[in-house]
């Protein structure tokens, strides 16, 4: 008789328990911090309620690790060593929203959106299971391959500032602005030879901003990535796996010592404090939004679905259709629970899986324990202001390999597709690929269809992907191949 089914159920001392859970949570806390950072600063809020997101994040990754780890009654979590944390694939939809509705009101149109794509994700939790035809190697690869390269975005912008606002390249010269501004009075006090100055006109901006790309902030993102680098070159085992956090201590310390880092939030945060659901107040359902948000969703729960059957395989435990349905309803419900306490959609961490793989350790319990420090940690303010005190070039150093490995994991599954034997292969991952960058290099390409749609098409990760879907259903069909998936999961797990 096999002893797998044992060693996932296997329950490790007390000490043990809590050396592993403590592993799995450095190993995702780097990816797990990003995304409440990046939407945050997209809806423009204060440093608190930056803060409160990362707080909020924790806490919520924590609940839903021990109910996917654990298990929640007969139709939630798949009790495997999961650890779930906010995916990368929603950051795109939720960057945009925020974009289009900044500050609280945008908050509570996203949390809406996530609310719902939650509540739908539960139900159609059974249907996703048996959808993985739809979603082979070559339509996953180009999917993850697309969400990298959306994110290097981000990424690149952390280094040098925004394009757009106070970080812009270029800015107005001072002399400029004044002498509009003494136009303006002059028109307005009726001085004669002075037109009124027409509603909107804006003057261009033409000297460089000293705001833009400042050597300081490129030499600090520049140690982080030179400390990633050493790291994952020189180190063993568990402190390879942890390259990328190490990177943003170093980064965070060389900050700090030139001046660049402000503890006083630090300083005011509560020890302790509880995270409330609504904070920002009662969520907004816009039917379009919450669409996008599933489709989002879909692609999450088929990249969980390839990862459980990995999983499965390498702990031993048969997954069977059940299962998956109960793995892939806790993701809805991660995902819930998500939008009520004022965070974002939930999936399992690949990086994780790839642990299990590693240490060999297959109890799932260490990931409850790890679950219970996330949980913890998500009720320490003063470890979510510590974060949002870190200047942005600190996370631009370790956002070119976050976001670099998420592309790199999409290449390394589109590495595995038959192009030889079906040429066709190469038109779908082509074409995809090709739709996934119109928002990037024509974001303004929507302007004349209805407003109603832009959330659904302004995000070149839900472009591609619907674009690869129904490519390799008219090339490919739908052929159901469990071996490719698993093989897939596997290549993103290392």
């Amino acid at each position: 008789m096999s002893t797998a089914p044992d060693a996932v159920d296997e329950r490790l001392p007390s000490g043990k328990l809590a050396a592993l859970g403590l592993q799995h949570v450095l190993v995702m806390y780097a990816g797990a911090i990003a995304v409440p950072l990046i939407v945050g600063r997209a809806l423009k809020l204060g440093p608190q309620e930056v803060a409160l997101l990362i707080s909020a994040d924790l806490f919520c990754c924590g609940l839903a690790t021990l109910i996917q780890s654990m298990g929640a009654t007969q139709w939630f979590g798949i009790r495997l060593p999961v650890m779930m944390g906010v995916t990368f694939a929603a950051v795109g939809p939720m960057v945009a929203i925020a974009n289009s509705n900044p500050g609280t009101d945008g908050a509570r149109l996203l949390f809406g959106a996530v609310i719902g794509a939650g509540v739908i994700s539960i139900l159609i939790a059974p249907l996703i299971s048996r959808m993985l035809r739809f979603f082979p190697p070559v339509v996953t690869g180009t999917i993850i391959a697309v969400i990298g390269i959306n994110l290097m975005r981000v990424g690149i912008n952390w280094i040098f500032g925004n394009p757009v606002g106070p970080t812009a390249p270029l800015t107005v010269p001072t002399e400029h602005t004044e002498w509009l501004s003494q136009v303006r009075s002059a028109a307005a006090t009726g001085t004669p030879g002075f037109p009124a100055v027409p509603q909107g006109v804006t003057l261009a901006p033409t000297v460089p901003n000293p705001n833009y790309a400042p050597l300081a902030g490129i030499g600090i993102s520049a140690i982080v990535l030179v400390s990633i680098l050493l790291v994952a070159k020189f180190a063993k085992g568990f402190l390879a796996n942890i390259s990328v956090l190490l990177g943003i201590v170093v980064g965070a310390v060389a900050s700090g010592l030139m001046g660049m880092m402000n503890f006083d939030k630090v300083a005011k945060a509560p020890w302790f404090d509880i995270v409330l659901p609504f904070h920002f107040g009662m969520p907004i359902f816009d039917p379009v939004l919450i669409l996008t948000m599933v489709l989002v969703m879909i692609v999450v729960m088929i990249e969980s679905t390839g990862m459980f059957l990995a999983l499965g395989e390498m702990t031993g435990r048969h997954i069977d259709q059940p299962a998956l349905a109960r793995g892939l309803r806790t993701d809805g419900l991660g995902t819930l629970i998500g939008g009520i306490f004022n965070t974002f959609p939930y999936t399992s961490f690949s990086q994780n899986v790839g642990l299990v793989a590693v240490t060999g350790v297959k109890s799932r319990f260490v990931c409850v324990a790890a679950g219970l420090i996330l949980i913890v940690l998500g009720l320490l303010p003063k470890m979510g202001a510590l974060v949002e005190s870190l200047p942005t070039v600190v996370l631009g150093g370790a956002g070119m390999v976050m976001f670099g490995m998420v592309a790199a994991t999409g290449i390394r599954i589109l590495a595995g597709v038959d192009y030889v034997n079906n040429r066709n292969n190469a038109l779908i991952v082509a074409i995809s690929i090709g739709f996934g960058m119109i928002p990037l290099v024509a974001p303004r390409y929507l302007q004349w269809m209805p407003h109603a749609i832009h959330p659904l098409i302004e995000s070149g990760i839900l472009l591609a992907s619907l674009a690869a879907v129904l490519l390799n259903l008219y090339f490919n069909g739908a052929r159901h191949d469990e071996r490719a998936a698993i093989h897939a999961a596997r290549q993103a797990e290392a």
